[in-house]
């Protein structure tokens, strides 16, 4: 029997570039426009409740008004599933990736299907400098790295169900453990490193990734809040995270800064975080969800390296 892919990539951008080069075409390809590593989950994908509830968070945190068709339209293509042979997953190497192929992979199990899944992952290019989405690779390069594709074992399919699980659940600490598990997710350990420190340390109350945005202002020029995204965007690791996501990570931030004749400089408040004097958790409130927590619920200890469970929701 002749192999016929269902492919499925992370957004619009890398579909519309798997069609420029005759890799897959509309109909069959679905593009997965989730944002699932910011905002509530429901481990249930597709479900009312899922639905439900990332319409609210978008709407809330975005101002973006989804209908249920619109989540529901790309997702109804797995319907004709009868038709394919094999799924090729289009994820990169960040964490915003990974949240979604984790997600993805478990909604195939949801919907009964079984069919073998490959992967298709970008991040070190040799001969190039740092990391690269797929979207970012030469013709040649993305064809080389989808005739390279990697079959998932039953071992990774499981993994990536356990921690979407865990991930729509109430204890992240679950997933250190996994952080050394090996699998064929090269970048996996990176991504879960990277989620963790996500959480207020327990010495200033804000993120890694706050940490280091704070630690762009201190060392840059800045100009605007803009010219700071943009800075992120190039300087953020293993994050993924795209303008929207960022922008509201450096509004929370404002507190630490001062804005003045196209200047951005840290305040008394941002050198006191960057140096670990003060905790700024609370003045912060960041109430933002990452699956099933609050960032509210738990704090990341460096020197014990895990989360520890904020007093006021410890029951």
């Amino acid at each position: 029997m002749e192999s016929k892919a269902l492919h499925i990539s992370n957004g619009t951008s890398l579909t519309n570039y798997l069609f420029k080069l005759g890799i897959s075409n509309d109909s069959n390809t679905v593009t997965w426009q989730e944002t699932l590593c910011v905002g509530p989950t429901v481990e249930h994908i597709a479900s009312e409740a899922f639905i439900k509830t990332r319409k609210a968070f978008f709407k809330s945190f975005y101002d973006i008004s989804l209908s249920r068709k619109e989540i529901m339209s790309e997702l109804n293509k797995l319907e004709n599933i009868k038709d394919y042979t094999e799924i090729i997953l289009w994820f990169e190497y960040d964490l915003f990736c990974h949240i979604n192929m984790v997600a993805v992979i478990s909604l195939l199990e949801q919907r009964g299907i079984y069919l073998p899944i490959y992967l298709v992952c970008s991040g070190r290019v040799e001969g190039e400098k740092g990391l690269k989405a797929l979207g970012e690779l030469k013709p040649k390069q993305l064809e080389a790295h989808y005739k390279d594709k990697v079959k998932l074992t039953i071992d990774d399919i499981a993994l990536a169900k356990r921690i979407w699980r865990i991930y729509c659940s109430k204890d992240h600490n679950l997933l250190m453990p996994l952080i050394t598990r090996p699998s064929s997710f090269k970048y996996l350990s990176n991504c879960l490193k990277a989620h963790i420190k996500r959480f207020p340390d327990t010495r200033s109350g804000i993120s890694t990734l706050e940490y280091n945005i704070l630690k762009l202002v201190k060392e840059n020029n800045i100009t605007s809040r803009r010219h700071l995204v943009g800075y992120t965007l190039h300087y953020q690791g293993y994050y993924g995270y795209g303008d929207l996501q960022l922008e509201r990570v450096i509004d929370l931030l404002s507190i630490f800064f001062t804005e003045e004749d196209n200047s951005l400089k840290l305040n008394r408040k941002g050198h006191l975080a960057l140096e670990h004097q003060h905790n700024y958790q609370k003045e912060m409130n960041n109430t933002i969800h990452y699956g099933g927590v609050s960032c509210l619920d738990y704090k990341f200890d460096k020197q014990q390296n895990k989360l520890i469970k904020t007093a006021v929701h410890a029951n």
